[in-house]
């Protein structure tokens, strides 16, 4: 089972990475876009079978590693394979 954590800043926080994409794209001419949040994208690979369990142990995994919850918020998908 594969399990996909989109990991990006809580609102309020700054964003100096997306603040500077945001400025590339202006300067490449891509005028419009008023504003960029930058984030992470994790996938992995699990040996659980249950897509609960699954869901339980990446949001532990979050908590404890793959997100700064204090600053960052995170969402998880958990992604089933079919055959």
């Amino acid at each position: 089972m594969k399990a996909r954590v989109h990991v990006t800043l809580k609102n309020g926080v700054l964003d100096p990475q997306g603040a500077a994409v945001r400025h590339s794209l202006g300067s490449l001419g891509f005028e419009g876009v008023e504003r960029v949040r930058q984030g992470k994208v994790i996938e992995l690979e699990l040996t659980e079978t249950d897509a609960t369990a699954a869901r339980a142990q990446v949001e532990a995994m979050c908590e404890k590693l793959l997100a700064n919850t204090v600053i960052e918020d995170y969402t998880v998908d958990i992604l089933v394979d079919i055959l």
